[in-house]
């Protein structure tokens, strides 16, 4: 396993903050004239705020990540085209819904393609269970997959959400780089992303200046479903699973609970854990604050996991994160 210099990951990270913060800075003015959020009935926002700063941020990953990787110039350093392209691509798709709204099905056709040219091109060696036929596990992936890009777009709807989430899971991506658990370029990849994330968070804190709109969020999905792909790819299931345990319960319950009320569950809707907890009384300020704190504990976890191999351990390790997930969205289900 080839480990990630520790100084390649900080100017990647430093790189996109500064570019993601002027970058966001800039595009602005266009999104209040073109791109325009406005306030409804499921919003968390009151006035007419400008989306599409994820052109910003996803700029500004890529840009910081190639330049890292291409000032390394090692073969353990390879810039993942595919990856990179599918980013672009299906942030292109999020643009264009932000601008004019695409139908569900061709949007998760063109979604779909994205995930599945990153998921059908890696090598055949790289599998999650061996006894598994490789076209049912890829398959099965490839719904994963698509499934993660869209639970991330489904909860960026509120404020500084998006960062409370992928900032912690970035780090902790890029600290597992560092001991050796992902591959150079994806611990350069998730180090760049943070970075971005917290250059564009001055102007998405409440309230928000500008959203990332779909043109942010799809990219941002798919870029972390990778990171998490390789951690899956490389063994390390648990933290695999701790990482993003507390979007995936989220979203799996409150989709689960549209279903079985027979209510369209591809629609926008406010019956998410963290929008209840708006109407039940919680800032928005607290409620970031809550999901940011609750993330870096399942970091930690999600780090223990890899250094103490043993399921004896290990399980442990997760319940008490299934466990920390489950408080919290009790908290939030509450009133305040």
């Amino acid at each position: 396993m080839n480990h990630s210099e520790p100084y390649l990951s900080f100017a990647a990270a430093i790189l996109a903050v500064l570019l993601s913060s002027v970058l966001t800075w800039a595009i602005r003015p266009l999104m209040l004239r073109h791109a325009l959020a406005e306030p409804n009935a499921r919003s968390s926002h009151r006035i007419p705020t400008p989306q599409g700063a994820g052109i910003a941020v996803i700029a500004a990953t890529l840009i910081a990540a190639i330049a890292v990787m291409a000032f390394a110039a090692t073969p353990a350093m390879k810039i993942p085209a595919i990856v990179f392209g599918a980013t672009l691509f299906i942030a292109a798709v999020g643009l264009a819904d932000d601008v004019h709204s695409i139908p569900v099905v061709p949007r998760l056709l063109l979604q779909a393609a994205a995930v599945a040219a990153i998921v059908f091109t890696v090598p055949e060696s790289l599998r999650i269970v061996d006894t598994l036929p490789l076209w049912i596990e890829r398959c099965l992936v490839l719904l994963a997959g698509l499934w993660f890009v869209n639970l991330v777009n489904f909860m960026d709807g509120l404020d500084l959400m998006t960062a409370a989430e992928a900032v912690p899971m970035s780090a902790a991506i890029a600290l597992l780089g560092w001991l050796g658990e992902v591959p150079a370029s994806t611990t350069i990849t998730a180090a760049a992303l943070c970075g971005a994330l917290l250059g564009f968070a001055p102007f998405n804190r409440p309230v928000a200046k500008i959203f990332l709109g779909d043109v942010g969020s799809l990219p941002i999905g798919l870029l972390l479903g990778w990171c998490l792909l390789q951690l899956a790819w490389h063994q390390q299931l648990a933290a695999c699973v701790l990482l993003p345990l507390y979007y995936l319960t989220d979203t799996t319950v409150t989709l689960t609970r549209r279903m079985v009320r027979r209510e369209p569950f591809w629609a926008a809707h406010r019956s998410h854990y963290y929008q209840r907890a708006t109407d039940n009384g919680f800032s928005v300020w607290q409620v970031v604050r809550e999901v940011f704190a609750l993330n870096v504990v399942l970091a930690a976890l999600a780090i223990a996991s890899t250094r103490l191999q043993s399921p004896v351990i290990v399980i442990p390790l997760v319940a008490a994160g299934a466990l920390a997930v489950v408080l919290t969205l009790y908290r939030f289900s509450r009133s305040k």
